[in-house]
């Protein structure tokens, strides 16, 4: 296990953060394969492998290993994050040689909101929430990566404090530094 502490357990008017369990996996998976479609109805193919029933993040494993935190409004799993402590494959495939265990980065993947809470700001707020709600040992970078011609999801991530860092293969990687804490009050 990896020790984390969250420092901002409420964000955005009352939505919980917590550490996805395991009784949550289909909850989380049905606000994927909802987000997957939306994506479509937009003209988007982002995350359609999902609508097949492909999962390159395998989110029931990422649940499993703590590396999924879930944004609850009273019974509602109303967004997630995936922060993915180990660089995954794809991962080492942009990020290249900075991309190992000992990199001191957090990894952001698979950043959802349930439709019904779409343009109320939480997006925003799970996003900074992951820079600076949570903090994990030996940690103190965030790194992400969206479509290069993704114009709109490229703004946002540069609006929010997000450092451009580089393209490879049509993908854009960010990064974001974060307070390193000398110890960790709460494990998990």
């Amino acid at each position: 296990m990896h020790s984390f502490r969250i420092s901002s357990e409420y964000i955005n008017d009352g939505f919980q953060a917590v550490q996805a369990e395991p009784g949550d996996t289909e909850d989380v998976i049905s606000l994927l394969v909802e987000t997957a479609e939306w994506l479509q109805s937009q003209g988007s193919s982002q995350w359609s492998a999902l609508l097949k029933g492909e999962d390159s993040h395998d989110t029931t494993g990422a649940i499993r290993r703590g590396d999924v935190f879930v944004f609850n409004k009273g019974a509602d799993v109303a967004g997630m994050v995936i922060l993915m402590r180990q660089p995954s494959p794809w991962d080492v495939h942009l990020w290249g040689s900075k991309a190992h265990a000992e990199d001191g980065a957090v990894y952001l993947h698979r950043l959802a909101i349930r439709r019904k809470y779409a343009q109320t700001g939480l997006g925003r707020s799970i996003l900074q929430w992951s820079s600076t709600g949570i903090q994990f040992a030996e940690k103190h970078m965030v790194r992400l990566d969206c479509g290069a011609n993704n114009a709109t999801l490229n703004a946002f991530y540069a609006r929010n404090g997000y450092t451009f860092v580089g393209e490879t293969g049509g993908f854009n990687t960010y990064e974001k530094p974060v307070e390193r804490l000398p110890e960790i009050l709460t494990t998990g």
